[in-house]
């Protein structure tokens, strides 16, 4: 996730009528550009139908038709509305795929009966989808968000375990026993570190940098490996500047994330992780849709190096 408030450097995204396929450079007020996310972030979609996009939007679209019209094909106007790539023509994600499946596209009418089952589509009110909703589809669609960080969502819950932020660790003093969470970036085991793991995490305020040592890491594989959102505990060392967490003990907390997607919250209960012999994952081993398709499918694993 890019958090645009923290940075200089404004960050835009996608969108019909503003996006080129790389990334760009716009003007903004004040001293820096924005940065505008292009078309080749969106999984999918191909540089083909985005250049002929580009080639006839001249003054802007103002609807999907007009979209079509041009011979977008279907599949790339999903793509772009997975995206949430309309709202310069007021349309959320949900908005635009409602639009796309009516009939709005084709000639009006030829039967009084069709065109009043036109007249009802358009006055269907859809539910709004909730701003975590919308970040898990950012993610599965473009692999960021610019709207909010997934672990701002189960903050209260990782706060109930004294679980810190990592910008929080800039607060504690070296050789603190801490407890910090985030998704996974990075993992690199350099060949002459000597088989130790470098771990990248990130929440909503920041990153923290892991140490894994091999005797943790071959008793912590499965949690290194499969986590989305890695719970460690362990010791603050700083060097100079630079902060590390030595870890002691890892968590799989990824199951957290399934309720951003509208799972039950209440049937997630965190268990006390005191004891030498807890468990890694402090959650149920109950396997739902929305715990395959946020492990699965949406959130990063994390890039390893070597």
């Amino acid at each position: 996730m890019i958090d645009a408030q923290k940075h200089s450097v404004e960050v835009r995204p996608v969108d019909i009528n503003l996006s080129d396929w790389d990334n760009k450079l716009e003007e903004r007020s004040g001293k820096y550009y924005a940065l505008r996310l292009g078309f080749r972030q969106v999984k999918s979609l191909r540089e083909e139908d985005m250049r002929l996009l580009m080639n006839e939007r001249k003054s802007g679209f103002t609807s999907i038709h007009q979209l079509r019209d041009i011979g977008l094909s279907e599949s790339a106007l999903e793509n772009l509305a997975d995206a949430d790539a309309f709202r310069s023509i007021g349309f959320d994600r949900r908005t635009a795929l409602w639009q796309m499946s009516t009939k709005d596209h084709q000639q009006k009418a030829l039967f009084t009966i069709e065109a009043l089952h036109e007249s009802l589509e358009k006055d269907i009110a859809l539910p709004s989808m909730s701003l975590s909703e919308h970040v898990v589809q950012d993610y599965a669609s473009t692999t960021l968000s610019l709207k909010a960080h997934p672990v701002s969502f189960v903050r209260d819950q990782l706060e109930q375990l004294r679980i810190r932020t990592t910008a929080s660790l800039m607060e504690a003093k070296d050789g603190d026993y801490v407890k910090v969470a985030g998704l996974i970036l990075v993992r690199q085991r350099p060949g002459t570190a000597s088989g130790i793991c470098f771990i990248t995490i990130e929440d909503e305020t920041g990153t923290a940098n892991l140490v894994v040592f091999p005797k943790l890491f071959d008793q912590y594989r499965k949690e290194i490996i499969q986590s989305r959102l890695l719970m460690v505990e362990g010791k603050l060392q700083y060097e100079g500047e630079i902060i590390h967490v030595i870890v002691r003990r890892c968590y799989n907390f990824s199951r957290l994330l399934q309720q951003l997607v509208g799972s039950q919250k209440d049937d997630i209960i965190l268990n006390p992780l005191s004891r030498s012999d807890e468990t890694t994952s402090p959650f149920p081993k109950k396997k739902t849709q929305e715990n395959e398709i946020v492990q699965g499918n949406i959130f990063p694993e994390g890039r390893n190096f070597k």
